[in-house]
Formats: C-alpha cells, sequence, structure tokens
C-alpha cells in the first residue's frame, strides 16, 4: 500500500493509457493489465467499499481515469484504419489472442479447487446456448442501435472485462455491431454521444456489481470462471465467422496473413497471461 500511496501521478496517467487497451482491444482484458499493474485489488476494493477512503482512493485513481480517456481517444484511430482496411487479419489477429489467454483462465478456474462436473456443464452449456444466443441476437432482439442507451450497455460490458480478469469485453462488442460504432466516437472525442453513456453505464456496473463480484469468486469461483471461459470461446467464434467477419474479396494473402496474426496474437495472449501470474 506503501508503493501506491507514492507513486507519482505520471505514473498512474501511464497506468490507465495501458489500461485503455482492454477497453478496445478484442484478447485484451482491462482487469488483466490492471492487475498487471498492480492497481486491480486495490480498485475492485474501493468500488466494492466505496465510502472507505474515497478521498484517497479517489485521487489515486483520478489520473488512472484520465489516462485512460486519452489512451482511449488516441489508441482508437490506428485500430479503425486496420478494421477498415484489414478485417479479417485483424479479427483473426484477435481471435488468437483470446485464444491465448484460455490456458490462464482455465487455470485460474481451479485455483481454488479441482473440476467438477458441474464446472463442465457451466461451460458446455455457457457455450452453447451463449454461442446461439449471440449468433442469432438480432433475430431475438433486433439489431441493438449505436445510441446512448447502446453505448451505455457496452459501458456496462467494458467495466465488467475490468472487474472479472481475463474477460475481454471487446468481442461482445462486435457481435453485438457496437464496437464500430464506438471506435468511431472515440476517435473523434464525442463526449455527449460516446464518451458519457459509456462512462455511465461503467460506473453503474461497477457500483452494482462490484460487491457482488467479490462474492461470487468467493463462493463460486470455479463455476464462474466456467461461466467466462464458455463466453469467451463462443464471442471468439462469432468474430470470425459471417456476419462479423465479411470474406468477400479475401484471397490467398489474407488466408496465409490471417494465419501468421492468428499465431502472433496466441502468442501474446499467452505472454499476457505469463505477466498477469508474475505480478499477480
Amino acid at each position: 500500500m506503501e508503493k501506491q500511496k507514492t507513486e507519482s501521478v505520471l505514473s498512474r496517467f501511464i497506468k490507465g493509457v495501458i489500461i485503455a487497451l482492454g477497453f478496445i482491444l478484442p484478447g485484451v482484458s482491462g482487469g488483466v493489465l490492471a492487475a498487471i499493474l498492480g492497481i486491480y485489488e486495490r480498485m475492485l476494493s474501493f468500488m466494492a467499499h466505496l465510502t472507505k477512503n474515497f478521498k484517497q482512493n479517489f485521487l489515486f485513481f483520478l489520473p488512472v481515469g484520465i489516462g485512460g480517456i486519452v489512451g482511449i481517444g488516441v489508441l482508437s484511430k490506428p485500430l479503425e484504419w486496420l478494421l477498415a482496411n484489414y478485417q479479417i487479419i485483424v479479427l483473426w489477429g484477435f481471435a488468437g489472442a483470446i485464444i491465448g489467454t484460455l490456458p490462464a483462465l482455465l487455470k485460474e478456474s481451479t485455483s481454488k479447487r479441482e473440476r467438477r462436473p458441474i464446472d463442465a456443464i457451466w461451460f458446455v452449456a455457457t457455450l452453447v446456448i451463449g454461442f446461439f444466443f449471440l449468433y442469432f441476437m438480432d433475430d431475438f432482439l433486433g439489431t441493438l442501435p449505436a445510441n446512448f442507451f447502446g453505448f451505455v450497455i457496452a459501458g456496462g460490458l467494458i467495466a465488467l472485462g475490468v472487474l472479472v480478469p481475463g474477460l475481454s469485453p471487446s468481442n461482445l462488442l462486435l457481435v453485438l455491431g457496437l464496437y464500430d460504432p464506438m471506435l468511431k466516437g472515440f476517435k473523434s472525442f464525442d463526449i455527449v454521444g460516446v464518451f458519457v453513456p459509456i462512462a455511465i453505464g461503467g460506473i453503474v456496473v461497477m457500483l452494482l456489481f462490484s460487491k457482488l463480484m467479490e462474492w461470487l469468486l468467493a463462493k463460486f469461483h470455479s463455476q464462474v470462471y466456467h461461466f467466462i471461459i464458455g463466453i469467451v470461446s463462443a464471442s471468439t467464434l462469432l468474430i470470425v465467422i459471417p456476419p462479423v467477419a465479411d470474406y468477400s474479396g479475401a484471397n490467398g494473402v489474407t488466408l496465409i496473413m490471417s494465419i501468421i496474426l492468428f499465431a502472433l496474437g496466441a502468442w501474446l495472449g499467452l505472454w499476457m497471461s505469463k505477466l498477469e501470474d508474475k505480478y499477480k
């Protein structure tokens, strides 16, 4: 704790910029990055017990939040360009990064106790139901609009990615059709239309679910992680098949580059997971 107290404002700002990667890069979890940077436990404790040392914690995390906003605005521009010009290759790179995190999630799922049949049932049910629900979501619910309400939901999903290390919300946003509009809003610094509703959704989810997440992980740690693994697996498959991925115009070069980026993404995901274990 003493180290956190003496940490410079610039250091915390830079950490916020880095954590922003978890908000906009599929396969990268903001919670994982916060754990790597040594602020996850303090952040979860702050959100779960908001009135405890509020001023001290607020001042500590203020530069982190500012860094996150700046990082989102700066990093979203090149990412939007890549998706516009090399969508298939980039999506397979994202898929590789997500797959690379699965071994760490599987390891974490049995860190409290050995795997039981109920855990496998949770995983299979989540994978199957999650896949079909997300794939046919337009038929069930209609297209999720990229408006104020849609971005409130996006903010809530981003907050879940921070609360649950290893859960990347960006691939879910890709499936929901909110990812590209979100990037465009970030790039143009659309404060009212994008940043504000995302902040509202994120804050509400953090306040509502931080204590619940503490309790769930304490009581049902293995089931929670097998649920997460099922959702991650289903949404990863969905981002590389139509309609999210558009293969019109793809050729042999696209195939080769997609395989290379998938392999590099998997390596990156494994590397990030090892860093989390090191600095957790």
